[in-house]
Order: C-alpha cells, then sequence, then structure tokens
C-alpha cells in the first residue's frame, strides 16, 4: 500500500506504549495495531485527530505516501 504509518516512530518519541495510546484515545488496542502496522483499509478523521491531539503532532507526522512500482509505471 502506498500509505506509510509511522505511529510507532511517534510511540518512540514520546516513550508511550501502544496501550496507553489505544486508551488515551478510546480505542482497542487491536484496532489500533491494525492501523499501526499498515493494515488498516481506512481511518476515521475523528480517530486521526484524537491521535494527533494525544501524540501532539500533524497527520503528517503519522501518515506519509510512498510511491510503489505501480504507481511509477503509470
Amino acid at each position: 500500500m502506498p500509505i506509510a504509518v509511522d505511529i510507532d516512530v511517534m510511540l518512540a518519541r514520546r516513550k508511550m506504549s501502544v496501550g496507553e495510546l489505544a486508551d488515551r484515545v478510546g480505542i482497542t488496542p487491536a484496532n489500533l495495531a491494525v492501523l499501526k502496522n499498515g493494515r488498516a483499509k481506512a481511518v476515521r478523521f475523528a480517530t486521526l485527530a484524537a491521535l494527533c491531539q494525544v501524540l501532539e503532532c500533524q497527520p503528517g507526522d503519522l501518515l506519509r505516501w510512498e510511491e510503489t512500482e505501480d504507481d511509477a509505471d503509470e
């Protein structure tokens, strides 16, 4: 998938565990793991906003676009 998720980078910078982040954002650790590992098909803006608020960051700190070979061929 061309969207990379850098939640683990922000967690390390904030010295916060996945469980603590999930609790503070109000989602299950399992759902946060799906998002963190790049397996999510979508993310609600409300969840993204809560992640940014708790981690004190911008959406671009959590999500980035990576060009894939398929994208380069087009």
